[in-house]
């Protein structure tokens, strides 16, 4: 089968590729054969009236314009194996010639999964340093359960501290209202850290009909990204202030929440807290990893094609964590003053940075050897199955093959992960 390939920019690949009738051929039969079953032809059941007969009938165009998809597929998947393309994505097909009895001509443009050249990586060091908990952190917890367990009663006087604080609220940008930055008696309770950092320190001593205003700077990594690093004008209006008698720190509290003792407690939040700061130590490494390796490694221009896909992730993603914090989609975009086109745009360099930490991290599989085994991922399907036996969807979707195809590239991605820290990151104790 004839062809010719062409390179394209981003990694896209031309393949012009010419069917003789002798190779398609049997696409005909078959083609004949499917359409004999739909059209009724006197004498003959359907699927059952021979290929002249066939031909007399609808004509040989119609026959070959039947079989064209099949002739099209079969060669185009021949032709990328002969030049050993890794390809992304449905072609895009044009068709150049096509006549019974003539050769089939036609163009196919793919994108290709783009080369990779990774940096040395004796030279890319990361320091990981072990997470300490000290005893504040954990009496910084204790508080939040014993907060949790808190008698209220109204009060009069200043809010003071580990009151509850009950106020209305409204936020401006430049005097500008904040859509959804108004809220009625709304809990703020001083002794527990505030989404906003200064925001308690400035309510503190607040009293019942009190009014304040000030302004606070939102934190870069807030959800609400019309709201990330903002500096965000405040007037609040006290509405009640409710003293919170804690429940007393003995063996009791530490019982009803299921532990012998305080002591034991204490030991229980500790190893918590140390996970959870080990966890996230390691996400900050495995970041560092990646922002060294995308920063060193070349590449051949990136294919929209993968971009987008990462575009269509982030904005999943996205909907996801507005969802857990009761938001809408529909309500974020008009709060950014956004449509989901503009959104898209704006995801387009944080979705090529982690397209190219997808291409890297399959390299380093590649040329590393890292596999994942059908048993891998059976077991993995397992463990989901059995952590959501009572959601039918779920159920359902890990029967599907991307999705199993999607968890063993996850389970690669957490192979490569382990041996890049073993290669790369050097431990540090803390002082």
């Amino acid at each position: 089968m004839p062809h010719t390939i062409k390179k394209l920019p981003k990694s896209q690949i031309e393949l012009t590729i010419i069917v003789t009738p002798e190779e398609y051929q049997p696409h005909l039969e078959k083609a004949a054969e499917r359409l004999s079953e739909r059209t009724a032809i006197k004498g003959f059941r359907p699927g059952k009236a021979p290929y002249d007969m066939v031909k007399r009938h609808v004509g040989e165009m119609q026959i070959l314009q039947e079989a064209l998809e099949s002739i099209i597929q079969k060669t185009f998947f021949d032709a990328a194996t002969e030049e050993k393309l890794e390809t992304i994505g449905m072609p895009h097909i044009h068709i150049e010639k096509q006549a019974p009895g003539n050769d089939v001509v036609f163009k196919a443009t793919v994108a290709t999964l783009p080369t990779v050249t990774l940096p040395d990586l004796k030279k890319i060091h990361v320091e990981q340093k072990a997470p300490v908990i000290d005893e504040k952190k954990v009496d910084e917890t204790l508080d939040a359960l014993r907060g949790m367990q808190a008698k209220e009663a109204l009060k009069s006087g200043a809010a003071e501290g580990t009151d509850k604080l009950m106020i209305d609220m409204d936020m401006f940008i430049d005097r500008v209202p904040v859509e959804g930055g108004q809220a009625k008696k709304y809990s703020v309770y001083l002794s527990e850290k505030h989404y906003i950092p200064g925001f308690n320190e400035q309510v503190a001593g607040m009293k019942e009909g009190e009014e304040r205003t000030f302004t606070l700077e939102f934190p870069a990594t807030h959800y609400q990204k019309h709201l990330a690093g903002k500096k965000v004008d405040f007037t609040v209006k006290a509405k009640g202030v409710y003293e919170r008698q804690l429940p007393e720190m003995n063996d009791d509290f530490a019982k009803a929440l299921g532990q012998e003792n305080v002591a034991k407690l204490r030991e229980l939040l500790r190893t918590n807290l140390l996970e959870d700061a080990k966890r996230k130590a390691d996400q900050q490494t495995e970041i560092a990893i990646l922002e060294q390796l995308i920063e060193k490694s070349a590449f051949d221009e990136i294919p929209d094609v993968l971009i987008d896909s990462e575009r269509q992730k982030m904005f999943h993603e996205l909907k996801r964590d507005l969802d857990r914090n009761g938001v809408s989609i529909e309500q974020y975009l008009q709060d950014i003053k956004r449509d989901e086109k503009q959104l898209f745009e704006d995801f387009k360099a944080q979705a090529e940075k982690r397209a190219k930490a997808a291409l890297i991290s399959r390299q380093i599989a590649k040329d590393q050897n890292i596999a994942v085994a059908d048993d891998e991922v059976d077991k993995e399907v397992a463990l989901i199955g059995d952590a959501y036996k009572d959601n039918a969807e779920t159920q359902e979707n890990l029967k599907k093959p991307e999705v199993r195809d999607a968890l063993a590239v996850t389970l690669q991605n957490k192979k490569v992960m382990a041996w890049l820290k073993e290669q790369i990151v050097k431990p540090v104790e803390q002082p």
